[in-house]
C-alpha cells in the first residue's frame, strides 16, 4: 500500500513538474534544474525550445540534437570575438555546415537561426532553403562570410515565411540585387529586414519600395547605403516602420541648396522611434528634428556631425534610451546628454577618426564627461566608451550614481602621452563595488593603468561578472594569480597585452570555478609549452593560433600569438587549418 501510493505521489510530482519547468526560460535557470535529478534533466530535454551556443566546438551537431530533439530556436557563434579585429585568421573555422545537415536531419520544428561570425557558403543557403522552406521563419547571419547574393537568391524565392532576414555587418559578395526582388515578390508576412553596413550596394529603391509594399507588418528596416532622396516612396508606404537605418544624403557642392531643398521633403513615418542616418552632415541635420523629440534609439556612428552638431541635435531627442555614437561627441555632448537624454539606458561610444579629432579640438571623451554622464543619467544599463583621459573619481561616480550598470566597457586610448590620474586602482574598485549588477565587465588600459592590487580588486568585487575582458592591465604573475581567486561566476575570459607568464595563466584558468573560455594574447610562454600543463582538465581543449600578417601568411614567429581554450565536448577539431594547433592537454599528463 505504502509502494502504490509513493508510485502515485512520485507521478502526480512529476506531472507538476512537466507544466512548471516550460515556463522556466533563463538559459542559467535551466542548466540548474537539468542537474537536480534525472527526471528533470529528461523533462529539460524534451521542453526546451531554444539553445545558445557560445562556441560550436563546445558540442557536435549530433550531440546537440540527441539532447534536445525539440528545439524551435538556435543560436551558434562561430570566431571569437578578436577574428572582428583580425586578430584571428579568416579560415580559424565555424563551418556552419555540419550544422545545417544535421538541422535537416533532426530538428522537425527548428524554424529560428541564427549564426554569428561563421562561415557560410551558398551551397549551406542552398541546402538550407530546400530543407527549410516552409518552416524557416527567422535568419540572421551576423557577421558572417563565405556566401554571395546567389545564395540569398535561394532563400528568398523558397522562404516564404520569413519574418526576419538579417546580414549585419555580414561579407556577402554582391552579385547583383535579384534576392531583394524575390524577396519582395514572395514574402507578404516579413517584418524584420536588414542588411546595414554590408557590401550590397546593387539592390534597387524599388524593390525596397516593393518591399513595403507587399509586406503591410513590417516595423525594421536597416539597408546598405542609397541616396535617401530614392526612398520617399518607401517612407510613405511603410506606415507601421518604428526602425530605419542606412541610407545616406549625396550633396555635391555645386547643387547644395537645390539637393537640400529635396531632402527637406522627407518624411518619416509616424511611428519611427530609431533611426541610423549615414553621412548625415550639420546641414542636412534638420530633416530629423521633426521626430528627434519621439526617437528612443539613435545611431549616430557613421554620421558627419561634429560636437557642436552633436550637441544641436541631441537635446531635442528627449525620449532617447539608446544612443550609438563615436568620440568626436565629446565632453560638451555628454553633459548635453546628460541634462537632455534623463531616459539614457544603453550608451555606446566607439573610437572615431583620430585625424577628425585632431581637428575638432572638443571630440574627446574624458572624466568630465562621464562624471556628468553618471550624475545625469542615472538609469543607465550599458556603457561602452573609448576615453582620451580618465580619473579615479569619474569611475567613483559611475559606481556612486549608475546602480543599474550590468555592462560596462571602457578603453583607454594613447592619444595623451600623460594621464590625469593611474593607476586607477581605487577608482575600479569603487566602481565595482557600487554597480551590484555587473555581468559585463571590459577595462583596458595602458602599462600603469592597473597595479597587482587592482587587479585583485576585480577579482574581490566581481561576485557576478560572467564575461570579462582585460587588457593592459596588472604588474606581475602575483596580481593575476590574486584575481583568479576571486571571480567565481567568471565563465569568459579575454586577455589582451597582459604580460602574464604561460604558467600564471593556466593556474589561474584552473583557479577560476566556472571559466569555460580563455583566449588570451601577449603571454608570456614557457620554452617547451609544458607549462600548459597546470590547466588540465577532462574536457579541455587548448588552442596555440600562430602569427599572421594581413595576408593570412604564417608569420616566422619563435612563439604562438594567441592561446585559446574553451570545454568542449566534441573533442579535438579536425578542421583546423595550419595556423591553428588544437590539442587536448590532458593527453599530455599521459
Amino acid at each position: 500500500m505504502e509502494e502504490r501510493n509513493s508510485t502515485r505521489m512520485g507521478g502526480e510530482y512529476d506531472t507538476v513538474w512537466e507544466c512548471v519547468i516550460p515556463y522556466i526560460q533563463e538559459s542559467r535557470d535551466r542548466d540548474a534544474v537539468s542537474l537536480v535529478c534525472r527526471r528533470w534533466y529528461e523533462i529539460d530535454a524534451v521542453t526546451r525550445k531554444h539553445v545558445t551556443m557560445a562556441l560550436c566546438y563546445t558540442a557536435t551537431p549530433q550531440q546537440l540534437s540527441r539532447r534536445f530533439p525539440h528545439i524551435r530556436s538556435l543560436k551558434l557563434k562561430g570566431k571569437p570575438r578578436a577574428a572582428m579585429f583580425s586578430l584571428i585568421p579568416e579560415n580559424w573555422g565555424g563551418y556552419v555546415t555540419p550544422w545545417l545537415e544535421e538541422i535537416a536531419r533532426s530538428f522537425p520544428q527548428l524554424d529560428t537561426l541564427h549564426f554569428r561570425r561563421m562561415i557560410v557558403t551558398d551551397a549551406d543557403l542552398e541546402m538550407l532553403a530546400r530543407t527549410r522552406s516552409n518552416l524557416l521563419q527567422v535568419l540572421k547571419l551576423d557577421k558572417c562570410s563565405g556566401f554571395s547574393t546567389d545564395g540569398l537568391l535561394q532563400i528568398c524565392r523558397s522562404c516564404r515565411n520569413l519574418r526576419t532576414l538579417v546580414l549585419e555587418e555580414s561579407a556577402v559578395t554582391d552579385n547583383d540585387g535579384d534576392w531583394l526582388h524575390e524577396l519582395a515578390l514572395n514574402n507578404t508576412v516579413l517584418e524584420n529586414l536588414n542588411f546595414y553596413m554590408t557590401e550590397l550596394f546593387k539592390i534597387r529603391a524599388e524593390d525596397i519600395e516593393l518591399v513595403a509594399k507587399n509586406c503591410p507588418a513590417l516595423v525594421s528596416m536597416k539597408i546598405s547605403d542609397c541616396d535617401v532622396s530614392q526612398l520617399f516612396g518607401f517612407f510613405r508606404t511603410a506606415t507601421k516602420l518604428e526602425e530605419f537605418a542606412g541610407g545616406s544624403f549625396c550633396i555635391s557642392e555645386n547643387e547644395n541648396n537645390e539637393q537640400l531643398r529635396r531632402y527637406s521633403a522627407v518624411s518619416f513615418p509616424p511611428k519611427l522611434c530609431s533611426l541610423g542616418l549615414t553621412f548625415l552632415g550639420i546641414h542636412e541635420m534638420p530633416i530629423v528634428f521633426p521626430v528627434a523629440s519621439l526617437l528612443r534609439k539613435l545611431d549616430l556612428l557613421y554620421a558627419c556631425l561634429d560636437t557642436e552638431g552633436h550637441c544641436v541635435l541631441l537635446q531635442k531627442c528627449i525620449n532617447l534610451e539608446v544612443l550609438e555614437t563615436r568620440n568626436v561627441v565629446g565632453d560638451r555632448g555628454l553633459e548635453v546628454v546628460a541634462w537632455s537624454c534623463k531616459r539614457l539606458r544603453r550608451l555606446r561610444i566607439e573610437r572615431g577618426d583620430d585625424e577628425q579629432g585632431m581637428e575638432d579640438v572638443e571630440g574627446v571623451v574624458t572624466q568630465r564627461g562621464l562624471i556628468a554622464l553618471a550624475q545625469g543619467c542615472i538609469e543607465l544599463e550599458y556603457l561602452a566608451v573609448y576615453v582620451t583621459d580618465i580619473t579615479n573619481e569619474a569611475l567613483v561616480y559611475i559606481g556612486k550614481y549608475l546602480k543599474n550598470l550590468c555592462d560596462f566597457r571602457l578603453v583607454l586610448l594613447a592619444q595623451e602621452e600623460i594621464i590625469t590620474d593611474l593607476p586607477l586602482d581605487n577608482g575600479v574598485r569603487s566602481l565595482l563595488k557600487g554597480c551590484h549588477n555587473l555581468i559585463r565587465f571590459a577595462l583596458y588600459l595602458r602599462p600603469g593603468g592597473l597595479t597587482d592590487m587592482g587587479l585583485g580588486y576585480i577579482g574581490q568585487y566581481s561576485a557576478n561578472i560572467r564575461w570579462m575582458l582585460l587588457g593592459c592591465v596588472g604588474e606581475s604573475d602575483d596580481g593575476l594569480l590574486q584575481f583568479s581567486k576571486g571571480c567565481p561566476s567568471l565563465q569568459k575570459l579575454e586577455m589582451r597585452d597582459c604580460s602574464f607568464s604561460e604558467r600564471s595563466l593556466a593556474i589561474a584558468a584552473k583557479q577560476l570555478k566556472s571559466l569555460r573560455y580563455l583566449w588570451a594574447q601577449g603571454y608570456r610562454p614557457s620554452p617547451n609549452g609544458w607549462d600548459l600543463l597546470y590547466m588540465a582538465r577532462q574536457f579541455w581543449n587548448l588552442e596555440l593560433i600562430l602569427d599572421t600578417d594581413q595576408s593570412g601568411t604564417t608569420a616566422i614567429s619563435e612563439h604562438p600569438a594567441h592561446l585559446l581554450a574553451y570545454y568542449s565536448l566534441a573533442g579535438r577539431r579536425t578542421d583546423s587549418p595550419e595556423t591553428v594547433i588544437c590539442f587536448d592537454p590532458n593527453a599530455l599528463a599521459l
